[in-house]
């Protein structure tokens, strides 16, 4: 396959919709569950506006009801009655590529971030929509275990990742470094590819994934996290990324232009475990930016830099302070469906 005719396609380029599995009790969600509710509600709310809500659910009714009380009516909601172990629909929906042109779903292996987590029925998910003809793209499956947010794309042949996530022995351990790269250049496109090996949040499940840490963002841009405050535990690794960023260099030669998000105050749950609360881990859809929130100081900041990134985009604020209990934020539960991937 010539990889000049398979494009991975960057985020902020059209989509169809946005795809959400619905929190249940029977989930780790348990104990906040109104909390948790309450951010799918916002989160269905505001991209509904833009675009299709995809959302699968254990109990479609339900959800309708749910919907109905916060009079959140629209054409643009679909709901599939699917169980899921978990709702981070980033790390266990389809990629989207274009193949000359049209979109072509891959369906990859999902193992719960390395077999840290249950992940049976999560890994089935796709199949089942596209049993239940929700895509009218093809869908292929992947030999490859491969989570969402552990690549970032700009659309033109670059892949922004971590070693960290992508090298460790959890995911792909009969595979090194450059036969993944052959996998992305034959099978995705991808021609250059920026590895970053430094970077980490507390609390996360992931392995470093890249969308809790940098993003890249169109004309050259990159947004990532950054740590000023030296005592901070953060402080080493995040410096190291940035240097790291600094040392990139797009396709043509030039380096990025660097925009350091705001870090904020330390979040502990009630086990006084650190969260990993980040504003990198924003949602794009069309025409707006989804921004996680987190009652904190630093907030109108982040949302001014991603504003900064994205000048013609509504941004708008999402409170995911439920969400990093956790371990993830707004990105993670989400999956952008691309332009041409649904009925």
């Amino acid at each position: 396959m010539n990889h000049e005719h398979i494009r991975l396609p960057a985020e902020w380029e059209h989509q169809d919709g946005i795809l959400l599995s619905w929190p249940t009790s029977d989930s780790d969600w348990a104990d906040i569950l109104d909390q948790i509710e309450q951010v799918f509600v916002q989160l269905v709310k505001q991209i509904s506006r833009f675009e299709k809500v995809v959302i699968v659910a254990a109990k479609i009714d339900y959800v309708i009801g749910r919907l109905n009380q916060e009079n959140i009516c629209s054409n643009n909601i679909k709901l599939y009655a699917i169980d899921m172990n978990d709702t981070w629909t980033r790390d266990c929906g389809p990629i989207t590529l274009y193949r000359a042109g049209k979109p072509l779903l891959y369906d990859f292996g999902f193992n719960g971030w390395g077999l840290k987590f249950a992940a049976d029925k999560d890994n089935q998910m796709n199949h089942l929509l596209a049993e239940k003809h929700a895509f009218s793209a093809p869908m292929t499956s992947q030999p490859l275990i491969l989570e969402g947010g552990s690549i970032e794309s700009d659309g033109q042949g670059t892949l922004l990742t971590t070693s960290e996530c992508l090298l460790n022995r959890n995911r792909n351990p009969h595979l090194n470094k450059s036969q993944l790269e052959h996998f992305f250049s034959t099978q995705m496109g991808i021609q250059k590819f920026l590895w970053l090996d430094h970077g980490y949040l507390a609390g996360d499940d992931t392995d470093s994934h890249i969308d809790t840490l940098a993003r890249l963002c169109p004309n050259n841009t990159i947004t990532y996290v950054a740590c000023k405050n030296r005592s901070d535990e953060h402080f080493v690794a995040l410096k190291a990324m940035e240097q790291q960023l600094s040392e990139f260099r797009t396709i043509d030669g030039s380096p990025y232009k660097l925009l350091p998000l705001p870090w904020p105050q330390a979040k502990f749950d009630h086990n006084g475990e650190r969260l990993p609360a980040t504003y990198a881990n924003f949602l794009i859809i069309n025409d707006a930016i989804l921004v996680p929130t987190y009652d904190d100081p630093a907030d109108k900041y982040a949302l001014d830099v991603i504003q900064t990134a994205f000048p013609t985009h509504e941004i708008i604020g999402i409170n995911c302070s439920a969400v990093i209990i956790q371990h993830g934020s707004l990105h993670c539960l989400t999956m952008q469906l691309p332009q041409g991937t649904l009925q």
